[in-house]
């Protein structure tokens, strides 16, 4: 299957239709933190985080 054509709000809509994943947004101007290990993320929105784990 070509995924390529398809859009990334389509992609998004179906990926959090899913059971294992978890949708979190982020307001315009809202800041926001990521830590992974030693990586640290600071920002601003707006922003969807999608957590997958399947």
């Amino acid at each position: 299957m070509d995924l390529k054509n398809v859009s990334t709000k389509a992609l998004v809509e179906e990926l959090v239709s899913r059971e294992a994943v978890e949708k979190t947004a982020i307001e315009p101007y809202e800041e926001y933190s990521i830590t992974i290990g030693k990586e640290k993320i600071n920002d601003a929105g707006p922003v969807v985080i999608l957590r997958i784990w399947d």
